[in-house]
C-alpha cells in the first residue's frame, strides 16, 4: 500500500498544542490523523458530535453584554468565582 500526503492550513497555536498532545498520547501527527481517517472511513461519519456550543448563543452573549455593562456601571453583582468548598 502506497502513501500520499494531506496538506492542510491550520493556525500556528493549533498545530504546536495539538503536537504536543500526539506526544504526550506517544504518536506522531500523522498517526493521530490516520486514526481519525480510518475511523470516518470504518464509520461513514465524523467519530466525534460537531456542533455549536450553546455558550455562544446570540440570546446568551447578549445576556453576556448586558451584565458586562450593568457591572461596568455599577450596577451589577460581582459574585466572583466559587471554590469547590462553597
Amino acid at each position: 500500500m502506497s502513501n500520499t500526503n494531506i496538506n492542510i492550513r491550520i493556525e500556528e497555536s493549533t498545530k504546536r498544542d495539538f503536537e504536543s498532545v500526539c506526544k504526550e498520547l506517544g504518536m506522531s501527527v500523522t498517526t493521530a490523523f490516520t486514526i481519525f481517517a480510518k475511523k470516518v472511513c470504518r464509520e461513514g461519519r465524523i467519530p466525534f458530535d460537531v456542533s455549536i456550543d450553546p455558550f455562544y448563543s446570540s440570546e446568551n452573549m447578549d445576556h453576556l453584554r448586558r451584565s458586562v455593562s450593568a457591572l461596568d456601571s455599577g450596577n451589577g453583582l460581582d459574585r466572583g468565582l466559587l471554590d469547590d468548598d462553597e
